[in-house]
C-alpha cells in the first residue's frame, strides 16, 4: 500500500503519528503530481542539449533537431517501462512549439520564447485563480488527494493552504518572468539559454517546498471517494434486507396458489 492509499481523515491519539502520516501523504502526492526527480529531467534536458550544441557551433537547426530528438526519446522510454507518459509528452510539446517558431523566424532566441510565454501565463492564472476563489493548485492536486473539489466548501482550512500555494507558485512564476523576459531582449542566445535552464529546477524547487508546507499544516483532506464507496454499501446493504423484487411473500404466494387451485 502507497502513502497516497491510506486513509486520509483517520483519527489517533498519538498527534506525532499523525502528522508524520499527514505529511508522508503530501509528499507522495507531490512527486505523484509534478513527477519527481524523473519528471524534472525530462524538464530540463532539452533546453540544456539545444542551448549546449548552440554555444559549440551555433548552428539552429542541429540544436533545435537534437532537442526534438532527445525529448522524442524520453517519451519512448516511458512508453516501454508503460510509465505515465504526461510529464514527457509536455517536454515534447514545448519543444517542438520552441522548434517551429524557431525555424519560422530564423531567431535562435525564439526557441525559447513559446516556453517563457506559458510561463508567464500559468504566473498569471495561478494569482487570478486564486482571486476568484479557485486556487488552481487546488484544481491540480485535488483529484490526486481523492478529495477533487471537496475542499472548496466543505474544508475551508484546506482552501485556505491551496490559496496560498498558488500565490506562491504564481509569484515564484512571475519572478522568474521578470528575469528572463528583460534578457530576451538585450542578451544573445547563449546567454538566455544558460539563465533559463539554470532556473528551471530552483524556482521549481522552491514552489514545491512551500506547496508540502503549506499543505502539511493544513486539515487532511476529504476522501471522496471512500466516501461515495461507503454510500454505495450502505445502499447494497438496505437493499439486501428487503424482499428480493422479483420474489413474493409468504402470503402472497399462498393467495396465488390457491388462485390456481380454483382456475383448475
Amino acid at each position: 500500500m502507497t502513502s497516497l492509499d491510506k486513509p486520509t481523515d483517520h483519527r489517533t491519539t498519538d498527534g506525532g503519528a499523525e502528522s508524520t502520516d499527514s505529511r508522508a501523504v503530501t509528499e507522495a502526492a507531490l512527486f505523484e503530481a509534478f513527477g519527481g526527480v524523473r519528471g524534472m529531467v525530462e524538464t530540463v534536458l532539452p533546453g540544456l542539449l539545444f542551448v549546449a550544441i548552440y554555444t559549440i557551433n551555433k548552428d539552429l537547426h542541429t540544436s533545435a533537431i537534437a532537442a526534438l530528438g532527445v525529448s522524442l526519446l524520453l517519451v519512448v522510454v516511458r512508453l516501454v517501462m508503460k510509465d505515465t507518459v504526461k510529464h514527457a509528452f509536455s517536454g515534447v510539446f514545448g519543444v517542438a512549439f520552441g522548434v517551429v517558431f524557431a525555424m519560422m523566424t530564423g531567431n535562435a532566441k525564439d526557441f525559447y520564447l513559446p516556453g517563457m510565454l506559458y510561463t508567464l501565463g500559468l504566473g498569471l492564472a495561478y494569482i487570478i485563480t486564486t482571486l476568484a476563489g479557485v486556487p488552481l493548485i487546488g484544481l491540480i492536486l485535488g483529484p490526486v488527494f481523492k478529495e477533487n473539489l471537496s475542499w472548496r466548501t466543505r474544508n475551508p482550512g484546506r482552501k485556505k493552504a491551496y490559496a496560498k500555494a498558488s500565490y506562491a507558485w504564481g509569484l515564484i512564476l512571475l519572478a522568474k518572468c521578470a528575469i528572463l523576459f528583460p534578457l530576451y531582449w538585450w542578451a544573445d542566445t547563449t546567454q538566455l539559454g544558460w539563465v533559463l535552464v539554470a532556473l528551471k529546477i530552483p524556482p521549481f524547487l522552491l514552489a514545491v517546498w512551500l506547496t508540502w508546507l503549506f499543505l502539511a499544516k493544513a486539515p487532511a483532506p476529504i476522501d471522496v471517494f471512500a466516501e461515495m464507496e461507503a454510500e454505495e454499501h450502505a445502499r447494497k446493504a438496505k437493499e439486501q434486507e428487503k424482499p428480493g423484487a422479483g420474489e413474493e411473500s409468504d402470503p402472497d404466494r399462498k393467495t396465488a396458489a390457491g388462485r390456481h387451485r380454483r382456475e383448475a
